[in-house]
């Protein structure tokens, strides 16, 4: 049980790391869900089997189905901009904030309570499909609505792609038309050549 801990907590660091270094804000946005969802693992081992249905919900659903609408609205400008914070600065804040929270978190780590009860009354399916029903079928409209803003925003990627190769086709029909009017002429001249000559 405490391997499986020290895995869920390499795992939330992992992904929060990847969401804040990520160049696209829709690879930040899709770890932040990863983020939420290991989060939510961890809050159901810990026996606290609602708090982790909601975050799983809202943390790993709603809020990055939001941050998708977001971004797919204002686009995703700026994000080359450098910071003034320097960068060493950065990292002692990180540090002391990762030294404080294993300090809270660290000493709670055993004996966990609960753990993985699948006998207890309060199983995940229970409390996901009954006593939170609702918000899982909102959660399934907004996922679906997600997927299309998210294909939204991969189409701008793909149409100079498709301009490119528009403009190359267009340019080969040009190029071939020219082709066959030059030689329509040349024989149009041939011919008026061949007629002066027989005159």
């Amino acid at each position: 049980m405490y391997l499986i801990n020290i895995l869920l907590a390499a795992g939330v660091v992992y992904c929060a790391v990847r969401a804040v270094i990520a160049k696209r804000l829709l690879a930040s946005a899709l770890w932040l869900a990863g983020t939420s969802a290991i989060v939510a693992m961890v809050l159901y081992n810990l026996g606290a089997r609602e708090l982790a249905v909601i975050e799983l919900s809202v943390g790993a659903g709603l809020v990055t189905i939001l941050f998708v609408f977001a971004i797919s609205i204002a686009g995703e400008e700026g994000m080359g901009e450098r910071t003034n914070i320097p960068r060493p600065v950065v990292w002692i804040a990180v540090l002391v904030f990762l030294f404080l929270l294993g300090e809270q978190v660290l000493p709670h780590i055993i004996p966990i309570p609960g753990g993985w009860d699948l006998e207890s009354p309060f199983t995940f399916a229970l409390v996901l499909w009954e006593r939170r029903s609702l918000d899982v079928m909102l959660q399934i409209v907004m996922i679906v609505a997600g997927v299309v803003s998210a294909l939204g925003l991969l189409a701008p990627a793909m149409a100079p792609q498709a301009v490119k190769k528009a403009g190359q086709a267009a340019g080969h029909k040009n190029v071939a038309q020219t082709a066959a009017g030059d030689t329509a002429e040349n024989s149009r001249r041939t011919t008026a050549a061949a007629g002066e000559v027989q005159g």
